[in-house]
């Protein structure tokens, strides 16, 4: 079953006849080599196989399979077609198409492909030039259901659908099938020789599934004829019925079918909404449902309750059932039942009869949630890693994002190790994070290539925020100028507006000179300052008298006679410094900024400083750093630009980014493309950098005025709790370097649709399948989006919007590269450059996890392998399905 954030069919591209994302359960995915970004790795092809989860399907071989029964296989939704290569096809469409259909090439347990003996005695490559030809020899025995011999004229019939040139056909994809320039007989019906007009390196991902002349031939015949049912096919299995009202697609026995018989007479396809699961399973509907870790939770603890009430009816002979310590009624408390009872017997009509309605909904949930656990016991679940992983999409269309700097500086925040922990070590599953976006682990093609962006590092990642001018102080809002500049400049200062608008360079310089104070103006507004902080205190002293609180005042009297003598300082401290520039005096009401020290004299080290939280700024002058300014909401504070504790590890981080930039020509393949160039920052005379430590923040970062916050967009559905906590942890991540997060919750049905694929997001979490043709699949899900003539962005399938040439060039030299090496190589160049791109941060491999009768054999948890539907059934000596009374 699919989960949400894992896209499925044609959701948005270039046109109508794009190649689009192959199913999830047809395992859909899929690059100029510069030093510092190359994917190279001496570890062997394929390697980490120990972090990739083997398939878990109780394998057994085929005389351990009983003959005979109905399996009822649980499927997301009913399919809309039956066409696998129609815009709206979905994971059932293929799991369908699995069971009746020719599928040359199939996939082992390490997502490689393989020929399918049932159809093809061979299939190779005979002629690499002048252009390639791939010669395919059939199966002799292989025909369809109507009698027909399966051949050449299917291969016509599907290659003249899908290539792309007539528009009658409502295609979705057309990947591979473009670059073909003719089919024709061999030496006889069974040899079907393809020639492509340029290279083709993943040629055996096409014709897989093969639809019959039936179907293809005609656009009427493709578009239409296919959708409700499929009356010609050629698998183990054939489609019997197709039943909408109970939302039912049954399967049967192929007669005529030449391979080894499928073991069950039938294999329903039964639908189940994702969040049925539980239910589907406590009411004994289905034997086989992929499910979600809150299920498996249930599932655990309505063992363990079973085997308490065991017990408890062991020692007393029999007694009342065990009240559940989980489920809905574990939040009702004697408060919360009391108030309840008062609001639904109270004297209040409307407010009553809503408290009881809310009552009722409570009870029906409590009993229906007791009655599924009771259920929920007798399922095995078996579990694998799903050929796809979880991302972070940030995107890059508009906004702070839009900036590669932000984009990186977000990636270098995420813990991905702590994610994947998260998600997958209560499973007992791998908790490896993916090092690429075109492979996984246990692929030929993989190869950790996530050094090009670099490791979770919070200094760096402040770093390349304050590079890209994202600063503690940049979110208080500025005064327009009012003295120089533009007459619009002055008119919009006048009229009080902020001054947002994008100025001419002259404009900002005239803005800059006005705005920068002499020292008699500077010197004025500090007195002005200290005023009023003594005023303020005065009042808060007399307010304290006024109470009585003698200690208090005393304490009132100390910390303004304090004040004074901090005045007196500064004003000494100000009259020695009055032949100095300036520019070189420090911001008053003790801040530091970046940059605005005086000269020759360095800011105390990081690791001196005391703790700064939020609210916690020092006064001005105040040499006590333990003091903290008022609270918020005591009274009017003065504006805080930057606490000085904060702006000094910002200048440290920026110091240990210029070393780190230095010291990349000493060390092989250089800074790990994440640094920001050196100089492009106020440098900091703090010492010693790397004994900073990095601290949250006081609040977010902001620039020209405004905060730096990012709406995070997840699905609210009951099947995304995981989602949504991996959502809030990455958020708390963020917040440590100062960028906000708004966390958006929408209905799953709008999730993907009206919000990732239409591009209204800055962060989201979804899911790509992995593929065995990662040059083909991956290419549309990271090519540069290209302008429309009517002024929109074609994006393809790359929702994050985040692309470059040099990644279309490297996916166009590997599909044409037919050497398998080289062409992995450029593949893997390829995810370097995506990972340096920082649009797209892989976080885990998705579980999969399956609940299945203890009885069912040869189905489960298939990771990357390809299902052998004639293979599936029941254990021999065990129930074969609802049926099997009836044998």
């Amino acid at each position: 079953m699919s989960h949400v954030g894992a896209p499925r069919g044609r959701t948005c591209s270039r046109t109508l006849r794009s190649r689009t994302l192959r199913s999830v359960a047809l395992l859909t995915t899929g690059v100029l080599a510069l030093g510092a970004l190359s994917a190279c790795s001496s570890e062997e092809e394929g390697s980490e196989p120990s972090a990739a989860a083997a398939p878990d399907i109780a394998a057994v071989k085929r005389d351990g399979v009983a003959q005979g029964g109905t399996m009822r296989w649980a499927v997301d939704t009913m399919p809309a077609t039956l066409n696998s290569y129609q815009a709206d096809a979905d994971a059932a469409t293929s799991r369908i198409a699995g069971a009746v259909l020719p599928a040359l090439f199939t996939l082992d347990k390490s997502g490689r492909p393989q020929r399918n003996p049932d159809y093809l005695e061979s299939a190779k490559i005979v002629e690499r030039e002048p252009k390639q030809v791939v010669l395919y020899k059939l199966n002799q025995q292989a025909v369809w259901s109507n009698g027909r011999e399966i051949g050449a004229p299917d291969f016509v019939a599907q290659w003249r659908a899908l290539r792309g040139k007539d528009s009658a056909y409502w295609t979705a994809r057309n990947a591979g099938y473009e670059r073909i320039e003719k089919i024709e007989r061999g030496a006889n019906n069974l040899e079907v020789r393809v020639t492509f007009n340029k290279p083709y390196a993943d040629w055996e991902s096409l014709f897989s599934p093969l639809y019959p002349k039936d179907v293809m031939g005609t656009p009427n015949a493709f578009n239409d004829g296919a959708r409700k049912t499929l009356k010609v096919t050629a698998g183990p299995f054939t489609v019997k019925k197709v039943d909408r009202k109970a939302k039912e697609t049954t399967l049967a026995r192929n007669p005529h079918w030449w391979g080894e018989p499928a073991k069950l007479d039938q294999l329903v396809m039964r639908t189940v909404p994702r969040g049925e699961s539980a239910a589907a399973l406590a009411a004994r509907k289905v034997d086989i449902v992929e499910i979600d870790s809150g299920v498996v939770k249930r599932m655990a603890l309505a063992e363990k309750d079973a085997e308490k009430q065991a017990e408890k009816d062991g020692e007393a002979g029999g007694g009342q059932p065990q009240p559940l310590t989980h489920g809905p009624g574990i939040a009702i408390t004697p408060g919360s039942a009391l108030r309840s009872w008062a609001l639904a017997n109270g004297s209040d009509e409307e407010a009553a009869e809503e408290a009881m309605e809310a009552r009722k909904r409570k009870a029906e949930s409590i009993a229906r949630y007791a009655r599924e656990q009771k259920g929920l016991t007798g399922w095995e679940v078996r579990k694998s890693l799903e050929p796809a992983f979880t991302q972070l999409a940030l995107n890059g269309e508009s906004g702070p994002l839009a900036d590669e700097r932000v984009r990186r500086a977000v990636a270098r925040a995420i813990n991905r190790q702590e994610l994947a922990d998260t998600v997958l070590k209560p499973l007992g599953l791998p908790a490896k994070p993916p090092g690429s976006h075109l492979a996984l682990m246990g692929q030929k093609a993989y190869s950790d290539a996530s050094e090009a962006l670099g490791k979770q590092d919070t200094l760096e990642a402040q770093a390349l925020l304050a590079d890209a001018g994202w600063t503690p102080d940049g979110a208080k809002k500025k005064v327009a100028a009012a003295k120089a500049g533009s007459k619009a400049q002055q008119k919009r200062a006048e009229e009080g507006e902020e001054g947002d608008e994008e100025l001419t360079e002259e404009e900002a310089e005239a803005a800059a000179q006005a705005k920068r104070p002499d020292a008699k103006t500077e010197e004025a507004e500090k007195k002005k300052a200290e005023e009023q902080k003594r005023k303020y205190e005065e009042k808060v002293a007399a307010e304290e008298k006024k109470k009585g609180d003698k200690g208090d005042d005393k304490d009132a009297a100390k910390k303004k006679s304090d004040e004074e003598d901090d005045k007196d300082a500064a004003k000494k401290k100000s009259d020695e410094g009055d032949d100095k520039d300036a520019a070189d005096v420090p911001s008053d009401e003790g801040l530091y900024i970046v940059g605005d020290e005086k000269p020759g004299e360095a800011a105390p080290r990081p690791e001196s400083a005391p703790a700064t939280h939020a609210g916690d700024a020092t006064h001005a002058g105040d040499d006590k750093p333990g003091e903290a300014a008022p609270r918020p909401g005591s009274a009017p504070a003065t504006h805080v630009l930057a606490p000085a504790s904060v702006a000094r590890l910002q200048g440290a981080v920026l110091l240990r980014q210029a070393v780190a930039v230095d010291d990349s020509d000493k060390k092989p393949g250089g800074v790990a493309g994440a640094y920001a160039p050196r100089g492009t920052a106020a440098a900091s005379p703090s010492p010693s950098p790397s004994s900073s430590v990095p601290t949250v923040p006081s609040g977010p970062l902001g620039k020209d005025g405004k905060p730096l916050s990012l709406r995070f967009v997840l699905p609210a559905g009951a099947g995304a709790e995981s989602l949504r906590a991996v959502g809030e942890r990455i958020s708390r991540m963020l917040d440590r370097i100062g960028v906000g997060t708004e966390i958006t919750k929408v209905a799953d049905e709008e999730y993907f649709k009206d919000h990732i694929a239409s591009g209204h997001y800055d962060l989201a979490l979804y899911s790509w399948p992995a593929s065995a043709f990662p040059a083909t699949d991956g290419r549309p899900i990271y090519a540069k989006p290209v302008p429309a003539s009517d002024g929109s962005l074609l994006v393809e399938q790359n929702y994050t919007r985040v692309g470059t040439d040099h990644i279309d060039q490297l996916f166009a030299s590997a599909a044409a590269e037919l050497n398998e090496g080289k062409s992995r190589d450029l593949v893997r160049q390829a995810d370097a450059r995506i990972w340096a791109a920082a649009g797209s941060i892989p976080l885990y491999q998705r579980p999969q996890l399956v609940a299945v009768k203890p009885t069912v054999v040869n189905a489960g948890a298939f990771g990357f392998q390809t299902p052998r539907y004639q293979d599936v059934g029941f254990r021999e000596g065990g129930a074969a399905g609802p049926d099997s009374k009836k044998k």
